[in-house]
């Protein structure tokens, strides 16, 4: 979920070499005569044990053999790609919304709406709009139309707080209906940096935040935002965004509350985090197995707010897809469905701590139990219902242009080049990436 660049970016190399790429799928049998899948998907240990007790669920109750294949988060879209070159394309497998686009071109995915609409199996309407709407192409904009995948999950980014930090150095738990404004951020912020063991050196601070996975909120709160409504203008030179950004680099650089480079190089602001060093650290639900051996107590708020006064951040998402190639559409499909709205599949992975329930109603019985953290679950479903949006660079045919934002960004996180001068530089070779990405995708 945490990778920004789209594989597939690479499957116009893939067709340009002539390949097949709808074609072959996995074997279709197994040596007993039942209808045989292959499943792909990514994921640690704790993800590949909740899915090996549904998997072996959906197998009993439909007499279909189910061949898992699960690599690490940095393997995925290596191994899929190769996959697909090798014209043995799984016949379930993970999908990103960046990828929907190409590969709906490339005739790697199948449409899904007949199947899913005509099911009695699954109620769309129990479902987060924004998984299924994220895995919806018309042909010219992803969120519309036809439907090629179902969410494997929902990922709203929430923000987090070393609660046994705060109460130690007496700063006053922050407002779980009130998000900080900018200001109130940093004053906290320097509340909670400190020498704890007076040797001379700094060994707790008040955060620590990638700028890949944490400029966005700061940038929407503020009134910026990556592109037009059009999604054909980049728009990252703008007052607003050059305001959050700047304000996000004097974090280190002027208020001196995040570790610095080289304390980061040390030790990363994760693992700072997992030491009880951080005071604020974001959070998501792919974090709370993890997290369950935290040794303080924590909980999550919504983002530090910029101008507009309105908290803002991202939700993430994967889908299961299934390939135009396989043999058994029918029952591809019901294993995608089955993933992702059985309610006893869903069980298994909440249990797991890796998500939050796909169905809204099963969502709202798992946040009203506050016996487990976070306490506030219910900013988890705020996001997802009210003000989460999509990473810039899912909703284009490639994210080419939303990372090369990222590129050449450490000057302005280093404090040598203002973000202001900074965001004029990069804007025109954003916007040639997007034309890019625009004229492949045909609009």
């Amino acid at each position: 979920m945490m990778k920004s660049r789209s594989i597939a970016a690479t499957l116009g190399m893939v067709v340009a070499a002539g390949l097949m790429l709808g074609g072959c799928s996995a074997p279709a049998a197994s040596e007993s005569g039942e209808k045989k899948l292959t499943f792909m998907f990514r994921g640690g240990e704790d993800e590949k044990k909740a899915y090996e007790k549904a998997v072996a669920q959906f197998e009993k109750d439909n007499s279909v053999d189910v061949d898992i294949i699960v690599t690490t988060a940095d393997q995925y879209a290596t191994k899929l790609k190769a996959a697909i070159a090798g014209k043995q394309v799984p016949d379930v497998f993970y999908i990103g919304p960046g990828d929907v686009q190409a590969y709906v071109q490339n005739g790697i995915v199948k449409d899904i709406t007949e199947f899913v609409e005509k099911s009695d199996t699954i109620d769309l309407d129990n479902i987060w709009e924004y998984g299924i709407d994220s895995y919806r192409f018309d042909g010219k904009r992803v969120g519309e139309g036809a439907i090629y995948a179902l969410p494997k999950d929902v990922g709203p980014f929430s923000f987090g707080y070393n609660k046994t930090m705060l109460e130690k150095a007496g700063v006053p738990l922050p407002d779980k209906d009130r998000p900080y404004t900018f200001d109130e951020f940093v004053a906290a912020t320097k509340k909670l940096t400190a020498d704890t063991n007076g040797d001379g050196q700094l060994d707790q601070w008040g955060t620590g935040l990638n700028v890949q996975w944490n400029l966005q909120p700061f940038v929407w709160s503020n009134g910026g935002d990556w592109l037009s409504e059009d999604r054909k203008k980049v728009t990252v030179d703008t007052p607003e965004f050059a305001e959050a950004l700047q304000w996000f680099a004097d974090l280190q650089n002027v208020h001196k509350v995040t570790p610095s480079v080289a304390e980061a190089q040390t030790l990363d602001t994760y693992q700072r985090w997992m030491k009880g060093e951080i005071g604020f650290f974001p959070i998501a639900p792919w974090d709370l197995s993890t997290y369950k051996k935290l040794g303080f107590e924590w909980d999550v708020i919504p983002y530090p707010a910029g101008k507009t006064g309105k908290t803002a951040t991202w939700t993430g998402t994967l889908g299961i897809a299934v390939s135009e190639g396989t043999k058994y559409p029918a029952e591809a499909v019901k294993l995608v469905e089955y993933l992702t709205a059985n309610k006893e599949a869903q069980q298994t992975l909440v249990d797991a701590s890796i998500q939050i329930p796909n169905l809204k109603d099963m969502a709202e019985t798992w946040a009203a139990d506050t016996s487990a953290p976070p306490a506030n679950k219910q900013e988890f479903l705020q996001i997802v219902k009210d003000y989460g949006r999509a990473l810039p660079g899912g909703n284009t045919f490639n994210a080419e242009w939303y990372d090369e934002l990222f590129t050449n960004i450490q000057p302005v996180l280093d404090g040598k080049q203002s973000a202001k001068d900074y965001l004029k530089e990069a804007q025109p070779r954003m916007q040639e990436f997007l034309d890019s990405a625009n004229q492949q995708a045909g609009n």
